[in-house]
């Protein structure tokens, strides 16, 4: 890695900055223009949506089962095992499910849009498109936007559901705690401030991983191992943001519905 000065470090990191606010900006502006290329986007929420359904499904069950055991324990220790199911609701809806789906998709299709458009940049099939005349941000990021922030809601409640009932299989297996009593208060205890946090994050979180894998994608320079490099960046900067984006969505949820 050559080093560089401090302020030319600065310059490329703002320049970057600005490059990726261009890049979102315009995802959202093509919405609004004609053609629409909605085969593209059914394609690609197929890849991105149903694609992912397996892994969504898996970290879901078994991280409600995992949250249910942890708390289990420590509310068998005060007597409120009945509360078990009212946790896992909670954890699953409005922090656990969003976060782990969109980490989940995320480091499968950021990593893939990157590789994806990285290489079309490096076999010069993006400049080929402009040639001839094809808008390459309308045409490769637009759709992977719409469906990936699409698909992602959806996938954020299938996860949400898997995981409470995965929660509901380790409460009646380890604490023997009745699954009508787990569901109803499962239920009972959500109320509109929890369900909206909980899927106003994966729009948000779906909009940064497909924003990121294209811009990192469209980016590449250096031939594969330019690809390689950027495919790893947009894995990380996507996760991080939606990490960051949490928090601060959760943070601003609270203190909007306390009033």
């Amino acid at each position: 890695m050559e080093l560089i000065s401090p302020t030319d470090f600065a310059k490329e990191k703002v320049q970057s900055v600005q490059e990726y606010a261009m890049l979102a900006a315009r995802s959202i502006g093509n919405l609004f223009k004609r053609p629409l290329y909605f085969a593209d986007m059914i394609q690609q929420a197929d890849l991105i949506g149903f694609g992912s359904l397996p892994i969504v499904v898996l970290t879901g069950f078994f991280t409600g089962g995992a949250l249910a055991q942890n708390s289990g324990d420590t509310l068998r220790r005060f007597g409120s095992l009945t509360l078990i199911g009212q946790l896992v609701s909670l954890g699953m809806v409005r922090e656990l499910g969003p976060v782990i789906t969109g980490l989940m998709v995320a480091g499968r299709n950021a990593s893939g849009m990157a590789s994806e458009l990285g290489s079309m940049v490096v076999t010069e099939q993006i400049d080929a498109m402009r040639a001839l005349g094809t808008d390459p941000m309308k045409k490769l990021v637009t759709p992977r936007v719409v469906s990936t922030v699409t698909m992602l809601f959806f996938l954020t409640i299938i996860s949400d559901a898997f995981g409470i009932a995965g929660g509901g299989v380790a409460s009646s297996l380890f604490f023997g705690v009745d699954a009508h009593q787990y569901w109803s208060t499962a239920w009972q205890i959500l109320v509109f401030q929890d369900v909206f946090t909980g899927l106003a994050k994966p729009i948000l979180f779906g909009f940064i991983i497909a924003t990121i894998g294209c811009y990192y994608g469209i980016s590449a320079r250096g031939g594969t191992q330019g690809v390689g490099r950027a495919t790893t960046q947009a894995v990380v900067a996507a996760s991080i943001l939606i990490i960051m984006v949490d928090f601060f969505v959760t943070r601003f949820t609270m203190t909007l519905f306390s009033h």
